[in-house]
């Protein structure tokens, strides 16, 4: 089993900037491609970003490209997600999820998820 747990979440105003963390556990997961995913109230979970297990693989949603940068370090089984320019259309709970043998870009190709943890940017 895996246990993925977010952190980082929080209020900013909007053109802020904030880091989410996401770090894995119960198994080695060096090798596992891992994703982002958000929530807001409402609404659907909606894909973020995600990377390859090598880190040389990444992918983004329309709506944050430019402005977000998924990464991740192996040796710390960490992956973050570097948020810039925040909208408050940002605002959501953003989970973290993995799979050993897929990129997560939709939430049905997720196998593990985190709890979540909540952002929100106020105008």
């Amino acid at each position: 089993q895996v246990q993925l747990v977010e952190s980082g979440g929080g209020l900013v105003q909007a053109g802020g900037s904030l880091r989410l963390s996401c770090t894995a556990s119960g198994r080695t997961t060096s090798n596992y491609n891992m994703g982002w995913f958000r929530q807001a109230p409402g609404k659907e979970r909606e894909f973020v970003a995600t990377i390859s297990w090598t880190g040389t693989r990444t992918l983004y949603s329309d709506s944050v490209k430019g402005r977000f940068t998924i990464s991740r370090d192996n040796a710390k089984n960490t992956v973050y997600l570097q948020m810039n320019s925040l909208k408050p259309e940002d605002t959501a709970a953003y989970y973290c999820a993995a799979h050993e043998n897929v990129l997560p870009a939709t939430p049905r190709l997720a196998k593990y998820w985190g709890q979540g943890t909540q952002v929100t940017v106020s105008s």
